[in-house]
């Protein structure tokens, strides 16, 4: 699972070309989108002058877009109450709105750009059966597994987080096909805006999917793996297994 960790993002300014800020700011093309304002074929001008022409006030479209800078860096807390608020904002609701917009766009790259020699093909269904597994696995998180950790845990706990941690290691594998399919995000010369935001939002997907499952396998997890273990439940010699 590569990854190209980043714990800054540049700043954003009006004066910054709308296209370049797709590339660099990942989930801005949706915002983009819904607000007609043209990225890709349109992305050499300023925000600030796609904005006027749409008589749109660029402090609030750059307001919403600030929204999406994001640190990379990891939270200062271990409490598990504190640990499972933060994977809840920080990743399972980003995870959320990353994967639709991102099949989308690949959806329109494999589309417009059929014939070019490094399409990626079959990437926009190998994102859809990402967004499947990942909405069922956190589904799995905060019905079952995040209510028992926030309760205290107990003896059978090591079996669900034994679950979590195989699916974890499919995650993986998801993004090991992704960087195979893309070339590590790394999008071709003369590649057009909306195949490089594609790339640059897969790579902050591989970025956000490794701290979200780091935290949880090596950080949260273990907390009440070690409890588990000493009260005799998850081991060979347990009688549950």
């Amino acid at each position: 699972m590569n990854a190209r960790l980043q714990e800054t993002q540049p700043a954003l300014s009006a004066e910054q070309a709308i296209g370049q800020i797709a590339v660099q700011l990942p989930g801005s093309t949706a915002i983009f989108r819904r607000l007609k304002l043209d990225f890709c074929c349109g992305g050499q001008v300023s925000l600030r002058e796609a904005a006027t022409q749409k008589s749109l006030d660029v402090d609030a479209v750059l307001a919403e877009l600030s929204q999406l800078q994001r640190s990379s860096s990891l939270p200062g807390v271990t409490s598990p109450t504190e640990l499972i608020d933060h994977i809840l904002e920080r990743y399972h609701e980003v995870h959320r709105v990353q994967l639709p917009e991102l099949i989308r766009m690949a959806r329109r790259v494999e589309a417009v750009h059929r014939d070019h020699p490094l399409v990626p093909a079959g990437l926009a269904d190998t994102l859809e059966a990402m967004h499947e597994e990942l909405l069922s696995h956190m589904q799995k998180e905060e019905v079952v597994l995040f209510p028992m950790l926030k309760a205290g845990g107990n003896p059978f706990v090591g079996q669900p987080i034994g679950m979590m941690r195989a699916e974890h290691v499919d995650h993986g594998a998801s993004l090991d096909k992704l960087n195979a399919l893309t070339n590590d995000a790394t999008p071709p010369q003369g590649a057009c805006n909306t195949w490089r935001a594609l790339y640059a939002g897969i790579a902050q997907l591989g970025e956000d999917l490794i701290n979200h499952i780091h935290l949880e396998n090596n950080v949260l997890f273990p907390q009440f793996e070690a409890v588990a273990t000493t009260q005799g439940c998850g081991t060979s010699a347990c009688s549950c297994n």
